[in-house]
């Protein structure tokens, strides 16, 4: 009887409803899952069949601010939130604005960037890009609002919201974050969020 007391300490780690925190399965796979769709120009998109754009090299460099190899997965609108939300995928990096809706569901970095609804619009051919537009103000804006890109994953992994936060944080302060937005924007996209 004197193993009782130990048995039922290890009960819980047993437990099918124990779970490693997601930054240990990352560091144990030695590379971060980012599902993006791959058709929005200069987001994410493919060149010469070649993935390309601003969050593509964005997720390369949290991934190395990690130390892991970035493994981009391109799926479709049906299976990127989904995907995540699953396990499926670890992130995804897909110009996703925080709403009310998808802040239930899952974590968020801060934004990486707060950018007038306009240019994903004008970026993007796709009629969802459009309805994110209409969605945002029930009629039609004199000055395009700004939404606030931020990257989601599952909730419950305080870990990994750290990690990736403080990687986020590095690539903004030392100025990379600034430069791929020239690059690929041809000026800051981002704009200071009015309260």
């Amino acid at each position: 009887m004197r193993f009782l007391p130990g048995l039922i300490c290890l009960l819980p780690l047993l437990s099918p409803l124990a779970h490693a925190e997601l930054i240990d399965d990352v560091n144990d796979r030695g590379e971060l899952r980012i599902a993006l769709e791959a058709n929005t120009p200069p987001f994410n998109f493919k060149d010469d069949g070649k993935l390309t754009g601003f969050e593509v090299e964005l997720g390369q460099l949290l991934a190395s601010e990690l130390d892991v190899r970035p493994d981009f997965v391109v799926t479709d609108s049906s299976d990127l939130l989904s995907g995540v939300e699953t396990g499926k995928y670890d992130i995804a990096i897909n110009h996703i604005a925080m709403t009310p809706d998808l802040k239930d569901r899952f974590d968020f970095t801060e934004p990486y960037i707060r950018t007038h609804a306009q240019l994903i619009a004008q970026k993007d051919e796709t009629p969802r890009s459009i309805l994110l537009v209409q969605s945002l103000t029930e009629e039609k804006p004199k000055v395009a609002p700004v939404v606030s890109l931020a990257i989601p994953f599952q909730k419950g992994n305080p870990a990994f919201h750290a990690s990736l936060e403080n990687a986020l944080q590095r690539i903004k302060t030392d100025g990379r974050l600034q430069t791929l937005e020239q690059k690929w924007f041809g000026a800051e996209a981002s704009v200071e969020a009015k309260p």
